[in-house]
């Protein structure tokens, strides 16, 4: 078999490797959120803002990767529990800010070591090294995707 057709089979079985081991590990996070009373949307922008400070809404999306359409019903919902706020930016009015309330915190200060640790428990499969060489060569392979 030349070498070509070999690197082929290789990267098409390597694309469906990669697509399965990231279902299963967003289907563990995902279960370990909804025990959290959130979805994993919502979560993602609490989580974001929880880390990163007040957000411009018109720029989660892309920080979170899920479409600006979503962005304002998400938002909206996690306004209804208490948990975000709208807070008009003060240097210019065309931009609005999401930012946490004191619930908010509260209960990311609450959740997140414990879902940092479900995260851990997820990724225990790899030993350190195993990650940090994982980590190097799906980036590598996420930056070259991104260039072609």
């Amino acid at each position: 078999m030349p070498d070509n057709k070999l690197d082929e089979e290789l990267s098409l079985k390597l694309f469906i490797v990669l697509n399965r081991a990231l279902d299963s590990v967003k289907k563990r996070v995902e279960e370990d959120i909804k025990c959290l009373g959130l979805n994993p949307t919502e979560f993602a922008v609490l989580e974001l803002i929880y880390s990163k400070g007040d957000q411009p809404i018109q720029k989660i999306g892309e920080k979170v990767l899920i479409a600006s359409s979503s962005i304002t019903y998400v938002v909206d919902k996690l306004e209804k529990k208490s948990l975000l706020e709208r807070k008009p930016c003060p240097t210019d009015r065309r931009v609005t800010h999401a930012v946490i309330t004191a619930a908010g915190k509260e209960l990311m200060d609450k959740v997140f070591p414990k879902h940092t640790s479900a995260i851990q428990d997820i990724m225990s499969g790899l030993d350190t090294n195993e990650k940090k060489d994982m980590i190097e060569k799906l980036k590598k392979m996420g930056l070259y995707a991104q260039g072609i």
